[in-house]
């Protein structure tokens, strides 16, 4: 036997069989950096934009309108939505059964429920000062977000994924006490920085 085909240590082989591990981890459970840093981003981003128009006072901190910051926001989101689909798709693709049927209702959950979102904000925005409407449109979105990471932590015992839509729930709470501008503050540093968190420590746990 050559030297080129001598077995393998057993570093090597342990090596080899962690990253085949991380892997399939990977590929059945989805990429954390796909599925959590893009909306980190873009929270970071599209509520530092609105933070910078309402301010904490009386004045805003940057020349940009509600309706600028909104557009920031809905961007970045749409490319965050767009990576994630990306990654639920690829995920779908490996997964039969039950669970396909689960993640697709759990699809359709998220779908409604803002759909629904939509539907009440519209209503009520126009009977809202300018502040108090926006918040009222974060305010909910964050609160179906937390509810659907709970609830989709519950259905698929994701336990990372429960308690993170706790910690999106207690910082929406939060901000909603203390105001649009402290909400937009809190929202962009606590959550989207918690989601680039939790996708980069996830992906090194895997």
């Amino acid at each position: 036997m050559t030297e080129d085909e001598q077995a393998p240590s057993p570093e090597e082989m342990l090596r080899v069989i962690e990253e085949q591990s991380a892997a399939t981890s990977r590929w059945l459970y989805g990429d954390p950096l796909l599925l959590y840093v893009p909306w980190g981003v873009a929270w970071v981003l599209g509520f530092t934009a609105l933070f910078l128009h309402y301010g904490l006072g009386d004045e805003s901190y940057a020349p940009i309108s509600q309706m600028q910051a909104v557009g920031v926001l809905m961007a970045s989101q749409l490319v965050a939505g767009a990576l994630a689909a990306y990654g639920y798709a690829r995920l779908n693709k490996a997964v039969r059964g039950d669970s396909n049927a689960r993640g697709t209702m759990y699809g359709y959950a998220w779908f409604a429920g803002f759909t629904l979102m939509v539907v009440i904000c519209t209503r009520i925005t126009p009977l809202l000062p300018e502040e108090e409407s926006g918040l009222l449109w974060a305010g909910i979105s964050l609160t179906l977000v937390a509810a659907l990471h709970m609830a989709g932590g519950a259905v698929f015992l994701n336990w990372p994924m429960f308690f993170f839509g706790g910690w999106i729930a207690a910082v929406n709470a939060l901000g909603v006490l203390l105001g649009a501008g402290w909400h937009a503050l809190l929202t962009a540093v606590l959550l989207g920085g918690g989601f680039i968190a939790v996708g980069v420590l996830l992906r090194r746990c895997q």
